[in-house]
C-alpha cells in the first residue's frame, strides 16, 4: 500500500516552517551530554576480547534453565558455522579400498564427498575376528605436522621414552597411529579422517586467510567478506566434515551407531567437542588437551564469527551432558581444568544425575600432546562407556606402522581430485546456491510456515544480534542537563546498562503538553543528527514535537560522543585483518552493538513512559537496517517502526571492517529476511522502491495483516 500524503511530508521536510520561535535559542552544542573531551565509561571501548581471553561459565541453577541455555548456545554453534539450517545432505559415494592386514586388525583407504565434489579422507581400522555389530570411535587428528601421516622426529620420540610419555618407541614416532592401532585392538571399529588441507585432504589449503583475489561480489572463497556474511567458514566446513563423516560411519553394517565415540587431541579435540555438541549421535565423546578457560582454539579451523560470544569452550563442552565426556590436561591452556571447568561441568552433569559421568585427568608433567600416558586414560574411558567389558589396566601393545603409501588413499586407481583457488570458489557456489534454495522453501506461505521461518530466520537472527530486549528496569538514566525551550524542553541523558557496562548518550525533548506518543529518531551521524549546523532543530524533528510526538535522540555506538572527534566511525576495529572469526568469533559486531544500543533505548522507554504510550521507531536512510534488525528482537515492544532501507544489502558489503558487516546477514535473505519478522506488526517500509521485498509482503499476508505493511518511496535523506 503507498504510504499516506502525511507520512510523506514526515520524511520530506519541505513544508515545515520551526517549531516554535524558541527553538532558536538552543544551546550552541544541544546533543552533547557528557563534558567536552570526555568518552562513555563503556566496556565497548576497551580492548577487544581473542582467543587468549579468560572464558568462565556459570551453570544455571535447574535442568530447565540449562535446557534452555543449551539451545541457544548450541544454536549459536550452527549459525556461526554455517549448519543453521543443515546443508542438503547428498550422497557420501564412500570408496573404500587398499585393504591392509596386520596383527589382530585391518586397515583401508577412504574416501566420501560431504559436499559434492569434496572429499573427506581417512583410514578405516577394523579388528579382525569380531561379528555383529562392534562399537565406533571416530579420530580427528589435530594440528600434527601432515596430519594423518605425521610421525615425530627421531630425538623427540626418544624424549618420549626417556621421560614417560611412550611405552615403544614406535607409538612415539607414529602416535596417532598408535591410538586408531589400540582402539581396533579392543574390538573398536575406527575412522581416522584428515582435517581440511592435512594428509590426503588436497582440494583446499589449511586456513590461508584473506586474499584480494578470492574476495569478488560474484566469486569468492573463504576468509573473504562474501563469505562472512554468508557464515562460510572454514570451521564449518571442517565441522560439516565431521558430519558427515559421522552419517557414513554409523551407516556401516559392522558398527553400532548407538555406540560410537570421538576422540581426538588438540585441533582434534575441537573437532571432538564441537561434534559432540551439536550431534546427538556419539555416546561417548574425550577430547584431548583441548577444554579450558584459557586459550580457545588457535587456528582458523577452530574459529568462527559468532562463536565463542558470551560463551566459551567450556560451556560448549557442557552440551554434551548427560553423555560421558573425559578429558585430559597438560602444561599448557588446559592446566587449570581441575579448578576452572570441570567443577562447572559437574554441576551440569549433576542436573541429570550422572556427576560421574564427567572427567579430566591431570597430566601437567607433560606439554600439549596425545601421548601413550594420555591415550591409556582415553582407552579406560572408551572401555567403561561403550561397555566393551575388556579387564583393566588396559596396556597398549606395540605395532607395525603404515607407511604413506599404505595410508594414502590415492593412487592410480584413484587420483588426486582437482582443487586450488577456482575449485574453492566452485565450492562456496553450490554451498551458496543451496542455502539460497533453502531459504527461499522458507518463505512464508500460511501460518504453520510463518512460524518455521520465525524459527529458522529470527532464530538466527537472534544468535547474530546476540542480545534480547533488556528486561524492565535493566536500563538506569542519569539526567545530564535539562534546558527549557517554551515549546518543549530538552532533557540530556545517560542510559546505562550496568550489567553489560554499557552507556548510551540521549537527548529527549519532551513537548509541554502530554505526548501521544514517544519517537526514537536515529540518525547516522547519531543523536547530533537531529540538530542543525545553527543548533537549531531539524525541521521534521521539529514537525514531530509540533505534533505531539515526545523525540528520543541517541548515540550509537562508534557515533557522536563515543568517538574523539564525534564523527561515526569508518571502520570497525579488527584484532586480526586476516581472519574476521578471531575479532567476532569472540566480540558483538559493530552492527549488532548498534542494535543493542537502540534495543537499550526502547527498554528504557518502556519502562519510565506512561502505560499506553505507543514508541515509535522511526529510521531514516542509513540506519534502517539497524532498525530493522532492532525490530525483529523487540517485537511488540517497538509498536510502530518507520523504516527506510536506502536499498541496503548485506551482500553489497565489500570489506571485513566496514561498519556495518553483520556475518550471516546476508544468507537468510538478507535485510528483507529480518524486515520480515516484523510482521504482523504495523511497518512503514521506505527505500525499497513501489513494491515490498516478496518475503516481506509474504510475512504480512500469512500473518493475515497484509495491511499493517505500508510503502512508500523512501526519504531522499
Amino acid at each position: 500500500m503507498r504510504v499516506d500524503h502525511e507520512l510523506r511530508r514526515l520524511w520530506s521536510g519541505l513544508v515545515v516552517l520551526a517549531i516554535l520561535a524558541s527553538a532558536e535559542t538552543l544551546v550552541a552544542d544541544p546533543a552533547r551530554v557528557l563534558p567536552p573531551g570526555q568518552l562513555p565509561q563503556d566496556r565497548r571501548l576497551g580492548p577487544l576480547k581473542d582467543l587468549n581471553g579468560y572464558f568462565p561459565f556459570s551453570p544455571p541453577a535447574t535442568k530447565e534453565a540449562w535446557e534452555a541455555r543449551a539451545e541457544r548456545v548450541r544454536r549459536q554453534i550452527l549459525v556461526a558455522t554455517g549448519l543453521w539450517p543443515m546443508p542438503t545432505k547428498t550422497p557420501a559415494n564412500a570408496v573404500v579400498h587398499g585393504r591392509v592386514d596386520r596383527d589382530g586388525y585391518t586397515v583401508e583407504k577412504v574416501f566420501l564427498e560431504s559436499f559434492p565434489g569434496h572429499f573427506v579422507t581417512g583410514n578405516l581400522y577394523r579388528p579382525k575376528g569380531r561379528s555383529g555389530k562392534l562399537p565406533g570411535v571416530l579420530c580427528p587428528h589435530g594440528h600434527w605436522a601432515n596430519g594423518r601421516f605425521y610421525a615425530a622426529d627421531e630425538n623427540r620420540h626418544r624424549w618420549d621414552l626417556v621421560q614417560g610419555a611412550e611405552r615403544f618407541e614406535i607409538g612415539g614416532r607414529y602416535p596417532l597411529q598408535a591410538r586408531c592401532v589400540q582402539l581396533a585392538r579392543m574390538g573398536c571399529v575406527v575412522f581416522h579422517y584428515d582435517m581440511v588441507g592435512y594428509a590426503d585432504s588436497v582440494q583446499l589449503e589449511h586456513g590461508p586467510g584473506f586474499r584480494p583475489a578470492m574476495s569478488t561480489p560474484e566469486s569468492w572463497g573463504y576468509f573473504s567478506p562474501q563469505a562472512e556474511v554468508r557464515c562460510q567458514n572454514m570451521m564449518g566446513l571442517q565441522t560439516y566434515n565431521s558430519i558427515r563423516a559421522l552419517d557414513w560411519f554409523s551407516e556401516l553394517p559392522d558398527v553400532d551407531p548407538h555406540r560410537i565415540a570421538v576422540t581426538g587431541a588438540s585441533g582434534g579435540g575441537t573437532q571432538t567437542f564441537i561434534l559432540c555438541a551439536i550431534d546427538p549421535r556419539p555416546a561417548v565423546a574425550f577430547p584431548a588437551v583441548m577444554v579450558g578457560t584459557a586459550m580457545q582454539g588457535g587456528c582458523t579451523c577452530e574459529n568462527a564469527c559468532h562463536l565463542r560470544v558470551n560463551t566459551g569452550n567450556i560451556e560448549i563442552a557442557a552440551l554434551i551432558a548427560p553423555r560421558p565426556l573425559g578429558m585430559t590436561a597438560a602444561d599448557d591452556w588446559t592446566k587449570e581444568i581441575m579448578t576452572k571447568g570441570l567443577p562447572e561441568l559437574k554441576q551440569v552433569y549433576k542436573l541429570f544425575g550422572v556427576e560421574d559421568h564427567v572427567m579430566a585427568k591431570p597430566l601437567l608433567h607433560f606439554p600439549h600432546n596425545y601421548n601413550y600416558v594420555s591415550r591409556a586414560v582415553m582407552y579406560l574411558w572408551v572401555n567403561k562407556h561403550l561397555k566393551l567389558g575388556l579387564p583393566e589396566p588396559i596396556v597398549e601393545e606395540d605395532f607395525k606402522p603404515l607407511s604413506i603409501a599404505e595410508m594414502s588413499v590415492w593412487d592410480e586407481k584413484h587420483p588426486k581430485p582437482k582443487g586450488g583457488d577456482d575449485y574453492e570458489r566452485s565450492l562456496l557456489r553450490w554451498i551458496t546456491e543451496d542455502s539460497e534454495r533453502q531459504m527461499q522453501a522458507l518463505v512464508p506461505r500460511d501460518g504453520a510456515s510463518l512460524a518455521e521461518f520465525r524459527r529458522v530466520v529470527g532464530g538466527a537472527v537472534e544468535v547474530m544480534i546476540g542480545r534480547a530486549l533488556p528486561p524492565k528496569g535493566a536500563v538506569q538514566a542519569a539526567v545530564q542537563g535539562e534546558q527549557d525551550l517554551g515549546g518543549h524542553r530538552l532533557v540530556k541523558l545517560l542510559l546505562k546498562l550496568p550489567a553489560e557496562g554499557e552507556e548510551v548518550p540521549a537527548v529527549l525533548l519532551e513537548p509541554k503538553q502530554p505526548a501521544r506518543e514517544v519517537a526514537i529518531l536515529l540518525d547516522p551521524l547519531g543523536k547530533q543528527g537531529l540538530f542543525q549546523s545553527s543548533g537549531s532543530l531539524r525541521d521534521d524533528v521539529a514537525r514531530l514535537l509540533a505534533e505531539g510526538s515526545a523525540v528520543l535522540g541517541v548515540d550509537l555506538f562508534g557515533q557522536g560522543e563515543f568517538t574523539p572527534d564525534g564523527k561515526p566511525l569508518a571502520k570497525a576495529r579488527l584484532s586480526n585483518s586476516n581472519y574476521l572469526g578471531y575479532t567476532l568469533g569472540y566480540n558483538p559486531s559493530l552492527f549488532a552493538q548498534r542494535v543493542h544500543d537502540i534495543l537499550t533505548a526502547v527498554s528504557y522507554l518502556k519502562a519510565v513512559r506512561p502505560a499506553g504510550q505507543k514508541v515509535r521507531l522511526v529510521a531514516p536512510r542509513g540506519t534502517g537496517h539497524w532498525a530493522a534488525a532492532a525490530r525483529a528482537i523487540a517485537g511488540e515492544m517497538i509498536d510502530l517502526a518507520m523504516i527506510d532501507t536506502g536499498g541496503f544489502r548485506f551482500a553489497k558489503i565489500a570489506a571485513l571492517d566496514d561498519p556495518d558487516l553483520l556475518p550471516g546477514g546476508a544468507k537468510y535473505l538478507d535485510l528483507p529476511g529480518i524486515l520480515a519478522l516484523s510482521a504482523p506488526l504495523p511497518l512503514t517500509l521506505l527505500g525499497e522502491g513501489m513494491e515490498a521485498p516478496a518475503v516481506v509482503a509474504a510475512a504480512y499476508r500469512a500473518a493475515g495483516h497484509a495491511e499493517n505493511l505500508r510503502i512508500g518511496a523512501g526519504t531522499g535523506k
